[in-house]
């Protein structure tokens, strides 16, 4: 890393700082890296409770969105420097429109508290460039400077370190495929950017004074294509690099399906990455680089120190997005996650909710589809794995670190959540987390919520063939514990309403 934990410089002064979009893959690493400069800051998400899983200390989290003017004023209240970090590309089709929206409404209440800078990062952008991502995040630019904040952009491409979807898109081709027939631009050119050179220029540009009101391309030291870095990629992970044959019919639109096949990268992301990707993309950073000078890490060192940084993550107590515990500290694994999330809404005491989450497995079983269960562990039991090791600690009392069957206590939070990392033998690395939330007098909302990492193809191929499967599970399962807990309550219906969310 370039930053190590110290006070702030003469020239750089203690700051209240605004992190919006802190959920993100940037401003996850952004907010701890500020706080240890000693500034104070406000890290905000649409959904605050992402952000109460990373376990920052001294950090105000709020709830804000900039589709939702109304949510705005409180979360740029007191900021002197404002992050903008967020995208709608998740959002799928026509989210360039709701990018503008979203930087219309933003510009204007950071205008309304007195915002003194915005710091906006963007990507690369040829002039020649068609790709709604790309002209997407342009524009974004454009429309956050007609607003009276000076406001200084970056403007990034490729950034190498555990989480940038190109990054991953190249990891996982590299991981799982021996060979591969890759669409054209394989050869494109890019100059991609070590996360620790990126959030050094974020962590100082804004008390650039020189800074204010201006874009700055930032890069690496190296043009490469894809079809380098991933060789690169390879080399630096101890892998064999793939064979690689370019061919011309491999449309954008055919690239992202094919992704979405061999990657486990959000369709919607890859989608629109891959209208990216076709273009050659060129930096002039010497501004950049006269007014911030550091190192630059070359692609394979910046490979190298994104793997290591993986290494060196901390146990987990619950799931977060890319987390190596998450993924049964394989790299190999893929960084992102398929999932399936079921809800209901009964009410049933919500103590009555923990202590059946609590006595769950062992001699209990899992309330329902036993025979399901019991199917699939006899199978993993043949195969050589602990399928059939039934039992636990304690028939209700649990601690992190207990065996209930073939699952592990990950983390529990006492009456609100457990999560379970999954420990028969399958393609890939699973867990299952239930969250008990109180709707208000009398009510409660039980969720479970599955999460897969897929070791390659074979991983995907699992996870859809069984998907289906595992949503009819985890809706009956959900309900039942409702239904259970609800005998236990005293006038208590067994279930309001359920949600099935993808």
């Amino acid at each position: 890393m370039n930053d190590q934990p110290h006070p702030c410089p003469d020239t750089e002064r203690s700051t209240h700082c605004l992190v919006f979009g802190a959920s993100g893959y940037i401003g996850g690493h952004l907010v701890p890296l500020l706080r240890a400069r000693g500034h104070r800051v406000r890290a905000s998400a649409r959904n605050p409770a992402v952000l109460a899983a990373r376990g920052w200390e001294d950090v105000e989290l709020v709830a804000a969105d900039a589709l939702d003017p109304a949510t705005l004023p409180a979360a740029l209240a007191g900021i002197e420097v404002a992050y903008y970090l967020v995208h709608s590309m998740a959002a799928g089709r026509g989210f360039a429109r709701l990018d503008l929206e979203a930087a219309t409404n933003f510009a204007a209440a950071a205008a309304a508290a007195g915002v003194e800078r915005i710091v906006y990062l963007g990507g690369l952008a040829p002039a020649t460039a068609t790709s709604e991502h790309i002209v997407s995040r342009r524009r974004t630019g454009e429309v956050l400077r007609e607003g009276p904040v000076p406001v200084t952009e970056l403007r990034a491409g490729i950034i190498v370190g555990p989480g940038s979807a190109a990054f991953e898109v190249m990891r996982d081709l590299v991981y799982h495929l021996p060979a591969m027939i890759t669409p054209r631009w394989v050869q494109s050119l890019s100059p991609p950017i070590a996360l620790d050179n990126l959030l050094y220029y974020l962590a100082r540009i804004p008390w650039v004074e020189a800074s204010a009101g201006r874009s700055f391309d930032a890069a690496g030291p190296q043009q490469l294509t894809y079809a380098e870095m991933m060789r690169i990629l390879a080399e630096t992970a101890g892998r064999r690099p793939p064979w690689i044959l370019p061919v011309p019919v491999l449309t954008p639109g055919l690239s992202a399906y094919w992704l979405r096949l061999v990657t486990a990268v959000p369709t919607d992301i890859a989608r629109a990455l891959i209208g990216g990707l076709r273009h050659d993309f060129h930096a002039d950073d010497a501004e950049l680089r006269r007014l911030l000078p550091q190192r630059l890490l070359d692609f394979r060192e910046a490979v190298a120190a994104a793997l290591d940084a993986e290494r060196r993550t901390a146990v987990i107590s619950r799931w977060t997005e890319g987390a190596l515990g998450a993924r049964q500290q394989r790299p190999d694994y893929a960084y992102y996650a398929k999932r399936l999330r079921v809800s209901a809404e009964t009410s049933a005491d919500p103590a009555a909710l923990w202590r059946r989450l609590a006595a769950i497995g062992g001699d209990n079983r899992y309330y329902c589809c036993n025979a399901l269960w019991s199917l699939r562990e006899w199978f993993d039991w043949a195969i050589g794995g602990p399928g059939r090791s039934r039992g636990r600690r304690h028939p209700q009392q649990l601690r992190a670190g207990d065996r209930i069957d073939h699952w592990t206590v990950i983390g529990l939070e006492p009456g609100r959540r457990l999560t379970l990392g999954f420990g028969m033998r399958a393609p890939g690395a699973g867990m299952m987390e239930f969250e008990i939330e109180p709707r208000g007098p009398g009510r409660a909302r039980l969720t479970t919520s599955g999460y897969w990492h897929p070791a390659g193809v074979w991983g995907l191929l699992y996870w859809y063939a069984l998907e289906p499967i595992h949503r009819l599970v985890f809706k009956r399962l959900t309900r039942e514990i409702c239904r259970r807990a609800a005998h236990e309550t005293p006038g208590a219906d067994a279930l309001a309403s359920t949600q099935d969310k993808r």
